[in-house]
Parts: structure tokens; C-alpha cells; sequence
């Protein structure tokens, strides 16, 4: 439930996300609190409560309490508190800036596998495994991981194309059919270059499949499958840091499981590109050069 508050927050109405900050601000507190009790300190009425629920997925609040107190209950007091405090402040020395990035990837690759849907991936996995070509959309830093997935692909032969312009993105977006797979990757699911893209991919018939950290986002909604991450980023969010971390998890999870089921075939594939790259390293006997 705190994930999904979570990675839910830019896309929840102004007064639902105040009952989503208030409650991610103390997750234990909000578990006691009874519906009353959290309208009234969010400054909210408790029909807006009542909706965040129903957008939630759940019947109502007292299915929501519930969720939220197991959850609570399962989590370190330690690791809370330092979730509550993890903003990188201007007097932080380094070694607590230090702390505090490894905490935060550390946890954003953690929640991103328990909350990775097994029954999506497996639907992603077999859609790219049966694939004529996939093409991978993203912009920034989402951009650097579908090259990413991109190489990784080629590496096992796999024809992939990643695309950061976008002109080049919508023009080979227009040519995908029903044997094609496109992944949009977009942390807050609203990048409007990646979500065009993908929209038209869909419209030519191709299996669109989201990367994101927002369920409710454009991207999502529109995805035939979604592969959620759960990153947080701090004060220096638009340096992409958890965020990257959380999608480079994830792509490593669907790069190793098409390779596990074209185990043979991608095998020869990894020895045959390492071989073709092996002379372009220095070694210590080539040249007398040492090894770099």
C-alpha cells in the first residue's frame, strides 16, 4: 500500500494527495487513525478518503487501515525512520550523503522485485520471445535504459531499437504490427514523447508494455501490460537516481528471463559477440601493454 501511495502521488487529485502525503509521512500513525481522524488532520472531507481507497483498489477504508497496519507492522522501526529522513539536506556531511543515496537505491531495488509483477513479466517475456522486433522508447535517463535493454537484446540476437528522438520514435512506431513488441519507459508515466509513441506502436497492432513507477499514470493506462517499479527519489529528483536504478532492475529481469527461455540459442549468441570483442581489450601480453 505505501508503494503504490507512493508512486501514485503525481497523478492523484490535489486533495487525495494530501491524504496520500499525510499518510506516507507516518504510515504507523495512519494505521491507528480511524477515518475521521485522517480526514480531519489531512484537511480533507471523508469522501475524499473514501475515493483515494476506490482508486486504490479497495472497497473501502476500513480494507485500507488493514493493508496499512500489516505493512507497518513488518517494518523496522529503523529503516522507517530513516525512510522519513532520507532527504539529502544542504548540511548533510558526505558521509551521511553517502548513507543516504545507498539507503535510497538500496530500497528502491529492493521494493521494485517485491512489488514486480510475476504474472506481467511472464506476459512481457513470452510477447518479445515470439517478436519480430522491439522497439524501447524513452527520453533522459529513462532513454539510457532502453539503450540499455537495447544491447542487451542485440547481445543474444534479438533485433531491438531504442529511441530517444522524437521523430525517429514516432516513424518507426508507425511501421510495428501485430508481430511487434514496444516498450515505453517513463518514471512518472507523463512523458508525453514516450507515451505517444507508444500510443501509436498500439495502434499499429504491436504488444505495448509500460516501465513505470506510476500505475495510474498516461503510460500505464494505455499499456497493454505495465512493469511497475517502486523508486523514491529525494531532494535531487530530477537527477534520476533511484528511479534508474529501480528501471535497470527490471530490465535486467526481462533481458535474463528470455534469455533462460532461448537458453541455447542466446548461449551461443553471448559467446559469439564476447568472442567478436575479445581483441579489442589490452591484455599483458599484447604489446607489452598491462591490463586496463
Amino acid at each position: 500500500m505505501v508503494l503504490r501511495l507512493r508512486g501514485g502521488l503525481d497523478q492523484f487529485q490535489p486533495s487525495m494527495r494530501r491524504v496520500a502525503e499525510y499518510v506516507l509521512d507516518d504510515p504507523r500513525r495512519a494505521a491507528r487513525s480511524t477515518i475521521t481522524d485522517l480526514s480531519a488532520a489531512s484537511g480533507v472531507s471523508q469522501t475524499t478518503v473514501m475515493r483515494l481507497c476506490h482508486v486504490l483498489g479497495l472497497g473501502g477504508y476500513r480494507e485500507f487501515r488493514l493493508a496499512l497496519a500489516a505493512e507497518t507492522g513488518r517494518t523496522d522501526a529503523a529503516a522507517e525512520r530513516e525512510l522519513r529522513t532520507g532527504d539529502i539536506a544542504a548540511g548533510d556531511d558526505l558521509a551521511s550523503v553517502i548513507a543516504k543515496i545507498a539507503y535510497a537505491d538500496a530500497r528502491a531495488v529492493e521494493d521494485t522485485a517485491r512489488s514486480l509483477s510475476v504474472p506481467e513479466l511472464e506476459a512481457v517475456v513470452e510477447a518479445i520471445v515470439a517478436a519480430r522486433q522491439v522497439d524501447l522508447y524513452g527520453v533522459g535517463a529513462s532513454g539510457t535504459v532502453a539503450t540499455d535493454l537495447q544491447q542487451k537484446l542485440h547481445r543474444i540476437g534479438r533485433v531491438a531499437f531504442a529511441h530517444s528522438d522524437t521523430h525517429l520514435a514516432l516513424t518507426s512506431a508507425a511501421l510495428l504490427g501485430e508481430r511487434d513488441v514496444a516498450i515505453g519507459i517513463s518514471h512518472t508515466g507523463t512523458t508525453i514523447d514516450t507515451v505517444e509513441a507508444l500510443r501509436l506502436a498500439g495502434a499499429r497492432g504491436a504488444t505495448t508494455v509500460a516501465l513505470t513507477n506510476a500505475p495510474e499514470s498516461p503510460i500505464a493506462r494505455l499499456a497493454d501490460h505495465v512493469l511497475l517499479t517502486a523508486a523514491r527519489e529525494t531532494t535531487f529528483r530530477s537527477g534520476a537516481t533511484a528511479s534508474r536504478l529501480a528501471q535497470l532492475t527490471v530490465v535486467d529481469c526481462v533481458f535474463v528471463a528470455i534469455a533462460q527461455r532461448t537458453y541455447d540459442a542466446s548461449q551461443a549468441a553471448l559467446e559469439a559477440t564476447r568472442d567478436a570483442v575479445t581483441e579489442r581489450r589490452y591484455s599483458r601480453t599484447r604489446s607489452g601493454a598491462t591490463g586496463i
